[in-house]
């Protein structure tokens, strides 16, 4: 351990200010379990910390009685996971004051750190209140279940929503009267939001050549150090090959038999087996989310295509050649789900093969609670007749009633037989309304 160099660290920790930051939604329990934030890289997981420790602050806590290891810093480089008791024992030594008190203890990307769920538990059973974050769902969910077991509560934390978005651009849009002022705003901003993503030094730029320049630095971060360095990929070509199929299909159904055939006519000397891995690998790193088809049996369901969502649309723009807003809002609809998630609601989508009807989304509480169509415009009769049928039908196997449709402007309410059906715009969805 490089004494000098972890003393300068926790030093200027302690003096230098909590950075200024923009408020997330996400909310975390009161709990005396281990807190993990998780999720893509250079989403906010840090500042989601600096946010906690903000809040304990304002509560009273002592800053000397938090203790915030960013694993990444290179003064923690080599760092062992014996030697992070070391660290509190320097940090005491320092902060003397801190030792009759509660310890609140940050750990940042501790997966670069072998065997810390070791040091997590064993300071955890001693009374630490203890927060993590990491970029790998596979890690902190494997050391999990075999180390800290019991002691921790995870939440997803993804790049900026709307909602977010908006109060970091045009807070007072969320709060105003809405008249057609602020409603071109909101749509404009919604827009922006569709078009580069939620990652916050993208937004935060104006210039979009420096967003896009921004938005491939990131893609190369989770390629290289998440992927290639982290697991020792070899074949490197063939994985940005699986990530240009990823990217032109986000919103659709994935075949990776398809993908697999498809390389072998492009000259790729591979095992389906490892595009399965690829693919595992790129979900790990929370580049793309799979969404399941719903299905009464679990066979059948292991067995059907998924649905692949990219974790933000900024990606898209890295092979862009025609502006589909439908799949966007879906990608779109997606994220904002898995952000209000339920510890026991399940998202998948229905489809029916024969007529290849489809029900973007199945929201699953025990019995299916919600259908949900998007659309982007259906001023056409027959793509209305096309989403509405596979909605009525899904709404009659499935026996759920609440039905909705998102679109991009279109708001109004429609009974058909029995059956009531929503629509509501995007913009209006995504700011909370409870529709």
């Amino acid at each position: 351990m490089k004494l000098p160099e972890i003393q300068e660290y926790l030093a200027d920790f302690q003096t230098k200010p909590i950075p200024k930051l923009v408020p997330r939604m996400l909310k975390v329990p009161t709990t005396p379990k281990i807190i993990s934030i998780i999720g893509p890289r250079r989403a906010g997981k840090s500042y989601y910390l600096y946010q906690v420790m903000k809040e304990l602050l304002s509560q009273g806590v002592k800053k000397e009685q938090l203790v915030y290891l960013n694993f990444e810093d290179t003064r923690l480089t080599g760092i062992t996971f014996n030697e992070i008791r070391e660290i509190l024992k320097l940090h005491w030594q320092f902060y003397p004051s801190s030792i009759s008190q509660k310890l609140y203890l940050f750990m940042d990307e501790p997966q670069n750190i072998a065997r810390w769920e070791a040091a997590a538990r064993s300071l955890h059973d001693e009374g630490y209140k203890m927060f993590i974050s990491g970029s790998s769902s596979k890690l902190l969910s494997k050391e999990i279940a075999t180390s800290l077991r019991g002691r921790t509560l995870s939440y997803l934390l993804l790049p900026f929503s709307f909602q977010e978005f908006v109060q970091s651009k045009s807070p007072l849009l969320l709060t105003a009267p809405l008249g057609s002022q602020q409603k071109s705003m909101l749509l404009s901003l919604l827009e922006e939001h569709l078009a580069f993503g939620g990652y916050p030094e993208v937004f935060q730029t104006s210039d979009i050549e420096t967003k896009l320049k921004i938005i491939n630095e990131y893609f190369n971060l989770i390629i290289y150090r998440d992927l290639i360095e982290r697991y020792n990929i070899r074949n490197t070509k063939l994985l940005k090959w699986l990530i240009k199929s990823i990217l032109a299909t986000f919103s659709k159904e994935l075949s990776i038999h398809k993908i697999y055939s498809t390389a072998l006519t492009q000259g790729f000397k591979i095992s389906k087996n490892t595009l399965y891995s690829y693919f595992s690998l790129l979900e790990d790193s929370f580049f793309v989310f799979s969404l399941p088809k719903f299905s009464s049996s679990i066979r059948k369901g292991d067995n059907a295509l998924s649905k692949s969502y990219l974790c933000d649309l900024g990606f898209a723009k890295l092979i862009e050649t025609s502006a589909d807003k439908g799949r966007k809002l879906e990608n779109t609809v997606f994220l904002e789900l898995k952000r209000r998630q339920g510890p026991l609601t399940e998202l998948c989508y229905w489809k029916n093969y024969p007529q290849q009807e489809e029900v973007d989304f199945v929201v699953k509480e025990g019995s299916v609670q919600q259908l949900i169509q998007v659309c982007a415009n259906l001023d056409d009769p027959d793509t209305k007749k096309r989403e509405v049928r596979a909605l009525l039908k899904a709404s009659e196997e499935l026996c759920c009633n609440s039905l909705l449709v998102i679109t991009e402007c279109l708001e109004a309410e429609e009974a058909i037989g029995n059956k009531h059906i929503i629509y509501v715009p995007l913009w209006k969805w995504l700011l909370g309304s409870k529709l």
